[in-house]
């Protein structure tokens, strides 16, 4: 896999883009000036890897705009050592980023096909997130509590089970919606207190339930 100083220079473009579009975070904008998302994406799309755009990644899923990457990942206001739930494997590049961060990555991907893809490119990087292949409707309690937890596809409604998993002080941040557009929702856990906050509309594939095939 080859990282060329275009490649880089296309990162950084596409870095100035997410600063112009509201992201302030510069831990978040440095991991996705580290990460290559072109290794995540099939050779075709490799000169178009650092536009604003989703990319069909097998299986009928996409990897998420960078934006929406960005924008979820800020949320979570991720310090070194935090435990991430992942609900959504992807590609790998979310995880990647998330990593990158220094958090202690749990990650449920529903599809057999890109459980097994994910795996080797981050392997690539040295990475060592616990990947786990099934139902990301019931998390993964065996290693919970989670500081944080990010949906990466869009829910039909708040799966109780995440939020029991969720550290006290803990932020979830999940796509609700069963239509082509989702409502991006931020929860926040303070003792028994769960609080919900709208933070705009976004475009992801549906979540799935049951254990894939």
């Amino acid at each position: 896999m080859l990282d060329s100083y275009k490649h880089k220079g296309m990162r950084r473009q596409l870095v100035d883009e997410l600063r112009l579009k509201g992201i302030k975070d510069e831990q978040v904008l440095n991991a996705m000036n580290t990460i290559p998302r072109h290794f995540f994406l099939d050779k075709v799309f490799t000169e178009q890897a650092y536009s604003n755009m989703a990319f069909q990644i097998g299986a009928g899923q996409t990897i998420s705009h960078p934006f929406t990457v960005a924008f979820q990942t800020e949320l979570l206001r991720i310090q070194k050592g935090d435990k991430v739930l992942e609900i959504g494997t992807g590609s790998g590049f979310q995880t990647a980023i998330l990593c990158q961060l220094g958090a202690k990555v749990f990650s449920i991907e529903r599809q057999k096909e890109l459980f097994m893809k994910s795996q080797p490119i981050l392997d690539h990087f040295r990475f060592s997130p616990k990947l786990k292949f099934g139902d990301g409707y019931k998390g993964w309690p065996a290693f919970a509590p989670f500081n944080s937890i990010i949906v990466t596809c869009g829910a039909p409604f708040v799966p109780e089970d995440l939020v029991l998993q969720l550290a006290d002080n803990g932020r979830m941040v999940i796509p609700i919606g069963e239509g082509k557009n989702q409502e991006m929702i931020l929860i926040q856990k303070k003792g028994n207190q769960i609080t919900q906050e709208k933070l705009g509309v976004f475009s992801f594939v549906p979540m799935l339930k049951d254990t894939a095939k």
